[in-house]
């Protein structure tokens, strides 16, 4: 299942600090805290005012949930609650069909999927089939056109609904006003009509236009738009932000504070909690990071997978780092700047990501 933005996955665990804290010597990792524990099925959540629900709530009679497929949850539900009053349907299946693992936290207002293996995700109606093949390389001759003036990598039309497609799906929807996910786009629907009709993409909801130059990092797509002011979009690039535990923090339109070019060590920046023997961004090292929102940055990184696996941080290739950084007139500093004026990126980040397999 693919829930609301604050639901069951994105909010599933406390959010934590930075992946860099201010200092001089910031990481790609948390900058005080520890990651939250676990907490089993049985526990209790806490939140607070359930919202009123559009489907019925978790204590409705069983003809209800079955009619809506959904259930809501309310003050005080865990998943073996839950369980408990739906005939027949274990916290495994509920975990499963919902793409839950077991550090997951639901809360009140939370939507859950509770009709098991029917191949869709009844939260939001998607179904969870890939389009045929024919259908998925029309779709991806489409984005490559799309997104052809932006760096972000064109697609192999393979005809394969993969993580990459998806991931550009998902972009495309932010840019076309259309509702953002990351799951297929099936053949002959409105979606898929907006996507071949569309000549280029806007700027999508979300972004600092009243700033001068944007960045705009989409937690649900894991990628970055970028641009200046309300003057349409000047590049998108993929990126991979903080992994559960250590999810990027959300923000809305803060200035980045800090750009460090660690020319001594040919642009690598090593982490200071998550040190390293050897120079391997895989384990932690930033390139040329751009700090923002209490020490989280944004940096290059070899391994950029189109899913969240930094430390708190967004992952960019060091290419596209350096992209960036010479779109923000950064390439000429040879030592850390704190100076806000000068490096002039207003920076965001929003969304939820939900794992579509």
């Amino acid at each position: 299942m693919r829930g609301r933005a604050g639901s069951l996955l994105g909010a599933a665990l406390v959010a934590l600090a930075g992946c860099a804290s201010g200092a001089a010597d910031g990481a790609d990792s948390e900058a005080t805290t520890a990651p939250t524990t676990s907490v089993p099925a049985d526990s209790v959540t806490t939140a607070a005012a359930t919202p009123t629900p559009t489907t019925v709530s978790t204590d409705a009679a069983a003809d209800s949930i079955e009619e809506s497929c959904t259930v809501t949850v309310v003050s005080g539900d865990f998943l073996a609650k839950i369980s408990a009053r739906l005939d027949g349907i274990t916290v495994d299946e509920l975990q499963a069909e919902n793409r839950m693992t077991d550090d997951h936290i639901i809360h009140p207002g939370d939507e859950l999927d509770v009709c098991i293996d029917n191949d869709v995700d009844d939260v939001t109606g998607a179904s969870r089939l890939a389009p045929p093949p024919a259908a998925v390389r029309r779709q991806q001759e489409k984005l490559n056109d799309l997104f052809a003036p932006y760096v972000i990598a064109d697609l192999a039309v393979d005809g394969d609904s993969g993580p990459l497609t998806r991931q550009l799906l998902c972009a495309a929807r932010m840019g076309l006003g259309l509702p953002v996910s990351a799951t297929n786009m099936q053949p002959g629907g409105d979606d898929e009509a907006t996507l071949f009709d569309a000549t280029s993409l806007s700027v999508p909801a979300g972004a600092a236009v009243w700033s001068s130059r944007w960045v705009l990092v989409d937690k649900t797509c894991q990628v970055i738009f970028t641009g200046e002011g309300n003057n349409g979009i000047d590049n998108v690039f993929p990126t991979s932000t903080g992994e559960p535990g250590f999810e990027t923090r959300d923000s809305q339109g803060v200035a980045a504070f800090r750009f460090d070019p660690a020319l001594d060590t040919g642009g690598w920046h090593d982490s200071s909690r998550f040190p390293v023997e050897a120079d391997n961004p895989l384990n932690g090292n930033m390139y040329k990071p751009i700090y923002f929102n209490n020490g989280q940055a944004i940096h290059g990184a070899n391994y950029v997978p189109p899913d969240p696996r930094s430390k708190g941080c967004a992952r960019m290739f060091p290419w596209h780092q350096d992209l960036l950084i010479s779109w923000l007139g950064l390439s000429d500093v040879t030592a850390p700047t704190w100076n806000e004026s000068r490096i002039g990126a207003t920076v965001t980040v929003q969304g939820d990501y939900r794992p579509a397999d």
